[in-house]
């Protein structure tokens, strides 16, 4: 039987929004990882440069790009909010800075999904 975890006023911590912002953290995280070595590999044979730039005119490249920036944002607003809690004395207001890493990370998002 599982037990379920539960913080000091009582919820559930997985319900907690800073544990989602956490995921969202380590998620975003693990696919920047994993663009860098495509991301060089492409750079590497990209000799051709018209045939890849016309590859990257395609639907799915243009997904993949808004999804990496808004990866990028992601955890950037993330490591902002870690960098805060563990380097400013404990506030009310640091409750919501998963909110402002959240906004940050949409914003950037839809700025370049408008660029595009």
């Amino acid at each position: 039987m599982e037990r379920d975890a539960r913080g000091p006023w009582g919820f559930s911590v997985r319900q907690h929004s800073s544990y989602w912002v956490f995921v969202v953290h380590r998620v975003s995280g693990i696919a920047l990882a994993a663009f860098l070595p495509l991301h060089f590999w492409t750079l590497g044979t990209a000799l051709q440069l018209d045939a890849f730039l016309a590859w990257t005119e395609q639907p799915m490249v243009k997904a993949g790009e808004w999804l990496i920036v808004v990866a990028l944002a992601a955890h950037l607003g993330g490591g902002l909010r870690v960098l805060a809690l563990e380097f400013l004395a404990w506030r009310d207001w640091q409750k919501s800075l998963a909110a402002v890493a959240a906004a940050l990370t949409v914003g950037v998002g839809l700025a370049f999904a408008l660029a595009l």
